[in-house]
């Protein structure tokens, strides 16, 4: 059994996804810590994987903060697209005239409806996600998770963050930016990655999941 958690730093500079993973992480009762909160600074994403990215930016954050560090690397793959922008979703939104990587998701949610209408095919696509538990000591613990689902236009809503305005899971008539926040974070994909970390540290919780 794991040694249980008590303080983590969560490394992104995303403000979308930390709090996301706060609200995840809030039943627990672990101390979180952000990378912003410690003067972490962003590293490249050099990976070729989503595991790769997310465990990388893990164990620089242990590292540099001597504690726990949770670093989730997550994104859109559009079937039409042939699985983009995958990796590279953030970098999608990317304005190339900024040098600061100012990032436009209503720029990048066109440009994938752009590329779809070009390309044709089906307008399925799913969010995938890679969340890593990495120590000081060099362990690293990486779970993943997805979520199945569509693309629609318009974007509609305003409660989510990136591409949510334009994904509608399985089973849903609204996109993950309408719905619910903590609708929207017990069946993410941020939120299947999460129910396999908890299950493997937190054992003793079950059967709550994470968003409930």
């Amino acid at each position: 059994m794991h040694t249980p958690l008590k303080k983590l730093v969560v490394a992104s500079h995303n403000q979308g996804k930390v709090r996301e993973i706060h609200a995840l992480l809030e039943p627990y009762g672990i101390e979180v810590f952000t990378a912003s909160d410690l003067g972490l600074a962003d590293p490249e994403e050099t990976g070729n994987t989503f595991a790769a990215n997310a465990e990388l930016k893990a164990k620089l954050a242990a590292d540099a903060a001597g504690m726990a560090a949770l670093s989730d690397d997550s994104g859109l793959a559009v079937d039409a697209l042939g699985g983009a922008p995958g990796i590279y979703s953030a970098r999608w939104a990317e304005d190339a005239e900024c040098a600061d990587g100012v990032r436009d998701f209503s720029m990048a949610m066109e440009k994938i409806h752009n590329k779809m209408q070009a390309a044709g095919g089906p307008d399925t696509a799913r969010f995938i996600c890679a969340l890593s538990l990495a120590f000081p000591s060099g362990d690293v613990h990486t779970y993943e998770g997805k979520v199945e689902g569509r693309m629609v236009w318009p974007p509609r809503g305003d409660k989510g963050f990136g591409y949510d305005p334009v994904f509608v899971a399985d089973g849903d008539t609204q996109t993950f930016a309408q719905i619910d926040p903590e609708e929207k974070h017990a069946k993410s994909h941020r939120a299947d990655a999460f129910t396999k970390f908890i299950k493997a540290w937190f054992p003793q919780d079950q059967p709550n999941q994470p968003g409930q």
